[in-house]
C-alpha cells in the first residue's frame, strides 16, 4: 500500500509543476521508448533471461576483412622495412639484400600466374575495333615509353591486336649490328649482372644468386654438341662448371638483360654459332623485374625457360629465355615443335630435343644479328658462354642496352 501510494506521488508530482513538469514528463516517456528498443532490454520468454541474439554478441567471423586487414599491415610494415634500408642506403651503408624465405615464395607460387598468362595470350588475339586501337596503344605507349618512331610501322590503327603491337618489327637502319666486337647484345633491355662465373654461382642481380646446374639441368647435352665430356666430382662444388668449359685457358662467363615492357620484344643471335639442343624447362612464371629479382633467390630456377645451348668459335656457348607473368608464350622462329606454357606439365621437369640428325650433323646455324625469338610482353635472357681469360665486358650494371651494341671484347 505505501509502495503504491509512493509510486502514484512520484509520478503526480511532476503534473503539478505546470509547464515544466509537461516537458519532464514527455522527455522521460521518450527516453524509455529508446531503452525499451535497445537489444539488451528484450527479455526471453518473460522469464527474465536476455536473449543471446539480441544482445548483438552472436561473434561473426568475416575472413575478407580480416584478410585485408592482415595483408594491408604487413604491407605497411614491409614498406617501411623497405623506407628504412632506402635511408640507410642513401648515407652509405651497403646493406645485404632482402631474400623472401620459402613460405613467401610458396605462396607467390599459390597465384595462377600461367593462368593469368594464357588468358592474357588470348586477350591479346583478339581485334579490336579501329576506333579503338589509337586510345588503347596510345596509353600503353604513354606508360610504358615506347619509341614508335623505331617501328616499321608506325600507324597505331594497323595492328590489329595487342599481340601484333607487342611484336612489332623495327626499321632496318635503327639497330646497326657491330662487326668489330664478337658478342653483341640479343635484344633491348637493362644489364641487370654480368662477369665470370664462379663456384657455379651465377649472379642474377647484385647479391643474389642462382645455382648454375639448376639453371641448366643435368650435363646430358655433350653429345648433342660434340662436347668432351671430362670426369666429374660431386664433392666439388665448380665440377659441373668444369664440364662446360671445352678448352684449356678458358673461364665460363654470363650476361642477364632484362626486357621491360616497353621494350622491343624480338631477341637475336648474339654471335656467330651453332644451336645443337634445346631444353624446355616447364615452371612458374613469377615476374622478373629487377625488385622481384632482388628478392627470390633462384628465381629463374623457378620459372619456366627455354635454353639453346650450342657452340661458338670459342667453345660452348648458350642462351636462355626466360618466361615471366603474362610471358608464357616463348617463341624460337626456326623451332615449329616448342611450345611452351602448356596447362599440364611436371614440375621439376624438362624436355629435350637436339637439332642434331644424320641429315644434319651441324645444327642451327645462327648469324650474328639474326632474327631468334620473340616473347609477348618482355622478359630476360640470360647468356652463358666461355671465352679467353682475356674477355672483358664493356657494360656497366643497370644501364640501358639495345640490340646490336657490344657486350665485350677480347
Amino acid at each position: 500500500m505505501a509502495a503504491s501510494l509512493g509510486k502514484v506521488c512520484s509520478y503526480q508530482l511532476p503534473l503539478n509543476a505546470g509547464r515544466f513538469g509537461s516537458d519532464w514528463l514527455l522527455l522521460r516517456a521518450q527516453r524509455a521508448r529508446q531503452f525499451q528498443q535497445w537489444p539488451w532490454c528484450s527479455l526471453s520468454s518473460g522469464r527474465g533471461r536476455f536473449n543471446a541474439a539480441s544482445l548483438g554478441l552472436q561473434a561473426r567471423v568475416r575472413p575478407f576483412p580480416l584478410l585485408i586487414a592482415t595483408g594491408g599491415g604487413y604491407m605497411g610494415y614491409d614498406q617501411y622495412g623497405r623506407y628504412k634500408d632506402r635511408q640507410l642506403t642513401k648515407i652509405g651503408v651497403e646493406l645485404p639484400p632482402r631474400i623472401a624465405n620459402d613460405a613467401q615464395v610458396a605462396l607467390y607460387k599459390t597465384i595462377p600466374t600461367r593462368l593469368l598468362s594464357r588468358a592474357w595470350g588470348r586477350l591479346n588475339q583478339v581485334e579490336l575495333p579501329t576506333w579503338l586501337r589509337k586510345p588503347v596503344y596510345s596509353l600503353y605507349i604513354w606508360t610504358f615509353g615506347v619509341n614508335m618512331q623505331e617501328a616499321a610501322v608506325e600507324d597505331l590503327i594497323q595492328y590489329r591486336n595487342l599481340g601484333e603491337f607487342f611484336r612489332r618489327k623495327l626499321k632496318p637502319a635503327v639497330r646497326p649490328v657491330c662487326n668489330s666486337h664478337c658478342v653483341i647484345s640479343p635484344a633491348d633491355g637493362k644489364i641487370l649482372h654480368f662477369g665470370r662465373v664462379r663456384n657455379c654461382e651465377v649472379e642474377q642481380v647484385k647479391g643474389v644468386t642462382y645455382s648454375l646446374e639448376t639453371f641448366l639441368g643435368p650435363h646430358t647435352w655433350a653429345e648433342a654438341i660434340n662436347c668432351t665430356i671430362k670426369p666429374s666430382n660431386e664433392e666439388d662444388p665448380s665440377s659441373f662448371q668444369d664440364l662446360l668449359v671445352t678448352k684449356e685457358g678458358n673461364e665460363l662467363f654470363h650476361c642477364v638483360v632484362y626486357l621491360a615492357p616497353g621494350d622491343y620484344h624480338c631477341f637475336h643471335s648474339p654471335t656467330d654459332w651453332r644451336v645443337a639442343h634445346r631444353r624446355h624447362f616447364p615452371g612458374s612464371l613469377m615476374s622478373v623485374n629487377p625488385g622481384v629479382a632482388r628478392w627470390i633467390k633462384e628465381l629463374f630456377c623457378h620459372n619456366e625457360r627455354v635454353v639453346l645451348s650450342g657452340e661458338w668459335t670459342h667453345g660452348f656457348f648458350s642462351l636462355t629465355a626466360v618466361g615471366a607473368t603474362n610471358v608464357g608464350s616463348i617463341r624460337i622462329y626456326f623451332d615449329k615443335e616448342l611450345r611452351t606454357n602448356s596447362p599440364r606439365y611436371s614440375k621439376g621437369s624438362y624436355n629435350d630435343f637436339s637439332y642434331l640428325s644424320n641429315n644434319n650433323q651441324e645444327g642451327v646455324s645462327m648469324r650474328k644479328g639474326e632474327h631468334l625469338g620473340e616473347f609477348n610482353l618482355g622478359s630476360t635472357i640470360v647468356l652463358l658462354f666461355e671465352a679467353p681469360h682475356d674477355f672483358t665486358f664493356n657494360l656497366k650494371a643497370g644501364q640501358k642496352i639495345r640490340y646490336g651494341e657490344p657486350l665485350g671484347t677480347m
